[in-house]
């Protein structure tokens, strides 16, 4: 069985934006299939139609395990509920600097209205959700807190931030690699 990882950047960054290239590295080391692909639509277009081009790139079946960061984290949501729909639940989702409603102010087109927690949970065998104390954008411990308290699994809280972007650009994050393997 060869395990296979779909890393999805976060808002406004791409596949060469802190760790993913680092973990991606990492991974095909040990063998796995890795895509880091690059989705410029990521929180800037509604999920609603965002969402159906990013399914149509992708395949997802028990071996696949996503890691969603910030945006991509929030995007992973839409993603897991229409998978829990169709009946495909991936081996294991890992949100970093996670959320699942809007952590400040601004517009967050890559939010659904809402969700329907029973599908997003079928969505994955497994659920890891790993935020921050000092998260400077509000992809907090309490979002990670709440997203825990509707769908279970596993939640990991660090005094890290965000876990990367441009003041803190993490090029390395071996703890979510430990969380995968």
């Amino acid at each position: 069985m060869t395990r296979r990882a779909i890393v999805f950047h976060g808002t406004g960054a791409g596949p060469g934006a802190c760790w993913y290239g680092w973990l991606a590295g990492r991974l095909r080391e040990r063998g796995w299939e890795v895509e880091v692909p690059h989705h410029p639509g990521t929180n800037v277009e509604p999920v609603a139609t965002f969402l159906p081009r990013v399914l149509a790139a992708h395949a997802f079946d028990a071996d696949t395990v996503l890691v969603g960061h910030s945006g991509g984290a929030a995007l992973l949501l839409a993603l897991l509920e229409h998978l829990g729909r169709s009946g495909v639940a991936v081996a294991h989702a890992v949100l970093v600097a996670g959320y699942h409603r809007p952590p400040g102010a601004a517009r967050e087109p890559v939010l659904q209205e809402g969700y329907d927690w029973a599908l997003v949970r079928r969505g994955a065998r497994e659920l890891t959700f790993l935020n921050s104390v000092r998260d400077p954008y509000g992809c907090d411990a309490q979002q990670g807190l709440e997203m825990l308290g509707h769908l279970g699994g596993t939640l990991v809280v660090r005094p890290e931030g965000h876990f990367g972007d441009a003041d803190d650009p993490c090029s390395e994050l071996p703890l979510l690699e430990r969380l995968l393997l």
